[in-house]
């Protein structure tokens, strides 16, 4: 059918959606059938060059990861091979067609919960057996079944801010696989689609809902040509009403019924003398008549079904426009290439939702027809596009971090209230998706959402803030309200992942499910108008206050004290700092004497009891206030743990923090220490601590580095050398801990031990009881030695306890380290390096290990001789 429409457009632009056409190419995994019905023997990747085109997989490498253990089982270095002439690259078992480039034996690929990662770096960083690694990322799919489940530590390590894709079986008879399509904007998604080896993925936009209208396609029309809506439909009983909408005005420009009738597509024509191409527009299916919206009354505050908002290039449309239709989304932005013949524009991004000019994409008009949609030529945001920025670090395997309420300025000084904003902040620190994300805002007077936005298709910024606010506001937010959006009170902003929808449509009352943080808050005096919201969202807890008399000006609510979700005390009254650190209260000066007495690592042995813990050792019965324990990973940005110390010591001065029985404090949930990385003890807020890029000596009061990572060393102001190794080397096979045997000196290796775990009791340190002489003579260690043979007086000068300790463990494999060698006495005789004295052990077992493994060619030092080394042990 068609409905003639009175449009008024006139001037030439055009609109040019940069999400199909324009970015930086890369290479994707693009498709993975990981589970076969019956035996597995049609299994494959692909990879797709975005290109289009053929394109060299040098430095490339695929890497297979078990769920069980988060550990590689299979690793292919793709040098010397190419995608082929449209850009795909096939890895899969021998009786696939079309033949894969790489030939894998049957049932090769896990069927989950597991996952499959690209990186682009030296291909020698990955070996089979290694710990899952977000280190040179490219891409990744992480992915399980409705049986297995349990693939949430490689999701948050390879995919972080995304949950693990679940393969259902049952959505297509034989099999299917995954497949890898543009949602909307420039989000990818993976969906359950019919096997397409080497060829473009189905990637199909969803039909309607039964009984539901959707816009199909769209035609703007030029200075000589009409334009149309084209309305799918899945038998729609209506009525149904298509509005135009004057983007300055906010006001209805056109109003007509749509007749449903005959089923298919509805065609409406669209009159070129009704709408400027200079100016902004809008288009919104409503349920209703005409006569419900007649024209020149304003915009309803009625939900349509549907909606597209696009903005001239001299011209943005209202806030209040974009809110109300395209709630969180952008308008679509017209450029100035528009032409005479109009311009053609399709849904072909495969988002479930609508009213979201996000999923619209310029292509050949296809009027009564299925889209044609191109396979885009974008990358998605969780890649990085070799020679670019080095990919930033993910969130670490054992936190359960996801997004946050940072700052909330719900009250600004004046009427005007235009510079109002809720920020939010993930964890990772690092640019993350807000893939089913919601923010809702609730009225403390009639416990209901006033205001409900969905932030999938957003990220956040590369610091993990993301910023909703008044349009006004500087910096810009991404999702911008209407001034005077945000009530003062007594009401409550809610974060929830919702992956199906708005959480207040499929839960009654205040909706609890997928609640990620909240903060109530009230106005002076309005105690009890909040007390539903509080009851339901933080029980036992008392709204906050943005109180106004706290400082001159304007203020906002901000996390410093935690990072524990609905937790308010988390919250003070501070200057407010949209997209930037909080500015918190400086904390109570930390008490003097405390340092870090013992750490024990539960991954540094395989023995069966090893546990996480740290051990502060400090005057008895001091308050540990102002203190905050991190825990850095090499390899990573921030910290994997900001712990704000709550106790005090014990009458022996010990504190005890970790996974142990009798603990004075616990771990958060699922953290524990890394096989390597650093502890260190901080004064300063938890949100300075937690940064890791501002730390100082001022407010690192003690550190234990056990890492050589450069990066790592250079954050905590250290050098190589101030670190302790090795570091998970046992004499006995059982548990095993870094104990602190020289007091109180930081970030000297001499001072540290490998040791059997001793919480809350003295420490296992070396002994002149199990000492024994040596005299040791070493050829050059270092470079500089060794670029200036003969001349060794600067390491006897500097006792180089650290390289001497090295040699012997390399030796013995029996703990030792530049402990126990300070009581020896180093000399230069000869250009080479004399040990001689006493080293101390542990116990009688460790002594004769160092005994049996020494050197003994020999007990003098004759002339230099590059990597010889003689000794001589008593």
């Amino acid at each position: 059918m068609v409905v003639r429409l009175t449009f008024h457009l006139v001037a030439a632009y055009a609109v040019c959606l940069v999400a199909s056409v324009k970015g930086d190419h890369c290479l994707i995994i693009s498709e993975v059938n990981a589970d076969n019905p019956r035996l597995d023997t049609t299994e494959f990747v692909e990879l797709y060059h975005t290109g289009g085109q053929r394109a060299s997989l040098d430095g490339y490498t695929l890497v297979f990861y078990n769920g069980n253990g988060n550990i590689a089982y299979k690793v292919l270095d793709l040098k010397t091979h190419t995608t082929d002439d449209r850009g795909f690259f096939l890895v899969g078992s021998v009786d696939m067609v079309p033949k894969p480039a790489i030939l894998l034996p049957p049932n090769t690929v896990q069927n989950g919960p597991d996952a499959i990662a690209l990186y682009h770096t030296s291909a020698a960083r990955y070996v089979e057996k290694m710990n899952a690694t977000a280190v040179g990322l490219v891409d990744a799919i992480v992915y399980m079944t409705r049986r297995s489940g349990g693939a949430e530590v490689l999701a948050e390590m390879l995919t972080p801010g995304e949950q693990a894709f679940v393969e259902d079986e049952g959505v297509h008879e034989g099999d299917e696989s995954i497949e890898r399509c543009l949602e909307s904007g420039e989000s990818w998604v993976f969906q359950v689609a019919l096997p397409s080896p080497g060829q473009r993925n189905h990637c199909k936009p969803p039909g309607p809902g039964a009984g539901t209208l959707r816009i199909s396609e769209l035609r703007l029309g030029g200075g000589q040509t009409d334009g149309f809506v084209e309305l799918s439909k899945s038998q729609a009983a209506g009525p149904f009403v298509l509005l135009v909408l004057d983007g300055r005005t906010d006001t209805v420009s056109e109003s007509v019924d749509v007749h449903t009738s005959g089923g298919g597509l509805v065609h409406i024509t669209i009159d070129k003398k009704k709408m400027k191409g200079d100016e902004s527009w809008a288009v919104a299916l409503y349920s209703g008549r005409a006569s419900d919206f007649p024209v020149g009354s304003p915009l309803s505050q009625t939900q349509p079904l549907d909606a597209f908002v696009f903005a001239g290039p001299g011209d943005q449309p209202s806030n209040n426009l974009t809110e109300t239709l395209i709630p969180g989304r952008k308008a679509y932005q017209l450029s100035a290439r528009f032409g005479d013949g109009g311009l053609y524009l399709s849904r072909c991004g495969v988002a479930s939702w609508t009213r979201d000019p996000g999923v619209f994409w310029e292509v050949p008009q296809t009027p009564g027809q299925p889209n044609q949609c191109p396979w885009p030529k974008i990358c998605p945001h969780t890649t990085v596009v070799p020679g670019g920025t080095e990919v930033p670090p993910h969130l670490p395997p054992w936190s359960r971090g996801d997004f946050l309420i940072s700052e909330v300025n719900a009250d600004n000084p004046g009427s005007a209230e235009d510079g109002e904003f809720i920020e939010l902040w993930h964890p990772s620190g690092r640019r993350v998706s807000l893939q089913a994300v919601w923010l809702l805002l609730f009225s403390g007077h009639n416990r209901k959402p006033y205001r409900e936005i969905s932030l999938t298709g957003h990220f956040t910024t590369a610091q993990g803030y993301f910023l909703v606010g008044s349009d006004r506001l500087v910096p810009a937010p991404s999702v911008r309200l209407p001034p005077n959006t945000i009530q003062n009170g007594p009401d409550a902003v809610a974060l929830y992942r919702s992956p199906l929808g708005p959480p207040s449509a499929s839960q009654a009352g205040i909706p609890t499910q997928g609640l990620l943080d909240v903060v109530v808050y009230r106005l002076r005096g309005s105690d009890k108008d909040a007390q539903e919201l509080s009851d339901a969202l933080t029980p036992g807890q008392l709204p906050l206050l943005e109180d106004p008399e706290v400082q001159p000006g304007d203020e906002a609510l901000s996390r410093c004290n935690n990072l524990l979700p609905a937790d308010l005390s988390a919250f003070v009254v501070a200057p407010p700092t949209p997209l930037r650190e909080n500015s918190c209260p400086r904390p109570p000066p930390p008490p003097e004497g405390v340092v870090i007495s013992e750490v024990g690592g539960a991954r540094w042995t395989n023995h069966s009891q090893q546990r996480g813990f740290v051990e502060l050792l400090g005057p008895p019965l001091t308050s540990l206030q102002g203190l905050v324990l991190t825990v850095f990973e090499e390899h990573r940005a921030g910290t994997t743990m900001a712990l704000p110390l709550t106790g005090m010591t014990d009458h022996n001065g010990f504190y005890l923090i970790g996974n142990v029985t009798g603990a004075d404090q616990l771990f958060p949930v699922g953290a524990t220490i890394p096989p390597n990385g650093a502890v260190v003890l901080c004064s300063d807020t938890v949100t300075v601590c937690r940064a890791g890029t501002t730390l100082t000596n001022s407010t690192l009061r003690d550190t234990l580095v056990f890492s050589d990572d450069l990066k790592l060393l250079v954050k905590l102001s250290a050098t190589r050398g101030q670190q302790v190794m090795p570091v998970l080397r046992s004499v006995d096979d059982g548990p095993l801990s870094l104990s602190r045997c020289s007091c109180c000196e930081a970030r000297s290796p001499s001072s540290w031990t490998s040791s059997s775990p001793t919480p809350r009791l003295t420490n296992i340190c070396p002994s002149p009881a199990f000492s024994s002489n040596i005299d040791i003579c070493l050829a050059p260690l270092s470079g500089d030695w060794q670029e200036r043979p003969g001349n060794c007086s600067g390491l006897a000068q500097d006792h180089n306890e650290v390289d001497v300790a090295g040699y012997l463990e390399e030796r013995c494999h029996c703990g030792i380290s530049a402990l126990y060698l300070q009581v020896a006495n180093f000399s230069c005789v000869a250009g080479w390096l004399r040990v001689r004295g006493n080293i101390q052990a542990l116990s009688d077992h460790q002594r004769g290990l160092i005994l049996q493994t020494s050197p003994t060619q020999g007990d003098t030092c004759t002339g230099p001789a590059i990597n010889r080394h003689i000794s001589s042990v008593e």
